[in-house]
């Protein structure tokens, strides 16, 4: 709750890639201006995981950049990653709090549910993250989420409200007019020939 980080703009979720390649793709996602990143990996390799975890950490706070960690307390303490992001199945928000400490950054998927969203604003989360909003490759079958969802999201929360799902360069300015407060993305991104271009395009969107 008291982090120093603007939870403002494009929110980049790592695709997948391993190695060198998820390095590389991730430092020109900073180079094109993203304002979050998450490291999603959903593999079972914990020596893996905590590696690129700690890598990604560097090449995030030289940006000045915030790196979440997916659904892992215990590889955001290990990697001084600077928060979590749990879904309805992660485990207990105030156990993640308890353990990563008021300073650390929470945000809580909160699909198409606004009374979810709520609840996580009252216990303390540092941002609630809407959606899927538009159909997602990455979670096909996730809940459906639509433009009045964010609508009365923005008009009945005070926290940092994230919109993900199927977002594209094209569809994006339809949530954009809304005024949420990040957008995350993956594939758009990280799938990307020009990774910065298109981070950057996304940021603009914010500006414009």
């Amino acid at each position: 709750m008291s982090h120093s980080y603007s939870l403002k703009g494009l929110y980049a979720i790592t695709d997948g890639s391993v190695g060198d390649e998820l390095f590389a793709k991730v430092e020109q996602a900073l180079q094109g201006g993203i304002s979050i990143l998450q490291y999603r990996d959903k593999s079972t390799d914990k020596d893996k995981r905590l590696a690129e975890a700690k890598t990604l950490c560097a090449y995030c706070h030289q940006y000045n950049v915030p790196l979440i960690i997916n659904d892992d307390v215990q590889l955001a303490i290990a990697s001084h990653a600077d928060g979590v992001h749990l879904g309805s199945e992660d485990g207990s928000f105030l156990d993640a709090r308890n353990l990563l400490g008021p300073e650390s950054i929470i945000g809580v998927s909160c699909y198409n549910d606004i009374a979810l969203a709520k609840k996580a604003e009252v216990i303390g989360a540092d941002y609630v993250a809407f959606g899927s909003f538009f159909p997602s490759l990455t979670k096909p079958s996730a809940p459906q989420a639509t433009i009045q969802t964010l609508r009365d999201a923005k008009a009945q929360l005070k926290s940092p409200i994230c919109c993900i799902g199927g977002i594209t360069l094209e569809n994006a300015p339809l949530l954009i007019q809304e005024k949420p407060d990040m957008l995350a993305v993956i594939s758009t991104i990280f799938a990307s020939d020009n990774i910065a271009k298109s981070s950057n395009t996304f940021k603009q969107l914010f500006n414009s």
